[in-house]
């Protein structure tokens, strides 16, 4: 995959390293603006299933 990638981006392999970065953060930026917080309220991270107040032993 990233080789097809690699092969059909224009220029030289500066000019493909430099695009190649602009897509990963480009990526990156879609990811946590976009999708991680549609996702959020869908995953359990705050279900919480200990009990601080029931059997504390100190």
């Amino acid at each position: 995959m990233y080789g097809w990638i690699w092969r059909h981006l224009p220029g030289n392999a500066w000019v493909r390293a430099f695009i190649s970065l602009i897509l990963a953060l480009a990526v990156v930026y879609a990811l946590f603006e976009y999708v991680f917080p549609w996702a959020e309220p869908l995953l359990p991270f705050n279900d919480v299933t200990v009990d601080d107040a029931q059997g504390a032993h100190r």
